[in-house]
């Protein structure tokens, strides 16, 4: 099922593979990869970080430019290290949200200027959502962005988790990377509520299924 998804995209592109990523890489036009690599063209020297399984695509691009990056999994190091802490009494799980942060998100007191969040929201237990956003909100240089993927539902092959790899131009290359259950599908509104608090919020729509936020810091 996954697969044919994948499998069907007449653009594929060939497959440049390690652990944690299968298959082909399918093209998609992103208005948000779009802006963002706008701002990383014109203004070198920037702290980005990007979220996912290791991407030398992105790496490169992004050193090429001048920029620092720091890369990190949440959803890989959320789902597969050891933050559950049992039940509370109403059954409900418990999860080391201080620990995670502090492992996952370890950044030494430096600050951020552009955040490839990617769909990591979609995926990531409950608990550790909105103090993630929280987090970078503190991380981030005022006029700092986080580009982010919704899905806009929690079913079909488009809710797939992928690996996104960024290019010089307006898309981004997508590739099947380890799956984990998605965890829900965001509104506008619970977007807003999410990031309450933060200066700027631009969307941009998509037809299949994954709009594309940026906010501003």
């Amino acid at each position: 099922m996954l697969s044919r998804w994948f499998e069907k995209k007449q653009e594929a592109l060939p497959s440049a593979s390690g652990p944690g990523l299968s298959g082909p890489r399918v093209p998609r036009h992103s208005n948000g990869w779009s802006t963002i690599r706008k701002r990383l063209q014109a203004e070198p020297g920037l702290r980005v970080i990007d979220n996912g399984f290791t991407s030398p695509a992105n790496i490169n691009y992004l050193t090429g430019l001048g920029h620092s990056i720091f890369l990190t999994d949440m959803v890989f190091d959320a789902w597969t290290g050891d933050w559950k802490k049992g039940l509370d009494e109403d059954g409900k799980q418990l999860w080391d949200v201080e620990g995670f942060l502090k492992k996952t998100l370890n950044f030494e007191d430096r600050k951020f200027d552009v955040v490839l969040m990617w769909t990591a929201l979609d995926y990531l237990p409950e608990a550790l959502v909105q103090p993630v956003v929280g987090h970078l909100f503190e991380a981030m240089n005022p006029g700092g962005q986080v580009l982010s993927f919704f899905h806009t539902r929690t079913t079909g092959e488009e809710a797939t988790r992928v690996r996104y790899h960024i290019t010089p131009g307006d898309e981004v290359d997508m590739q099947l990377t380890q799956q984990f259950p998605i965890q829900r599908a965001f509104t506008n509104r619970s977007i807003e509520k999410l990031f309450a608090g933060w200066s700027g919020h631009r969307q941009f729509l998509a037809k299949d299924s994954v709009s594309e936020v940026i906010m501003t810091r």
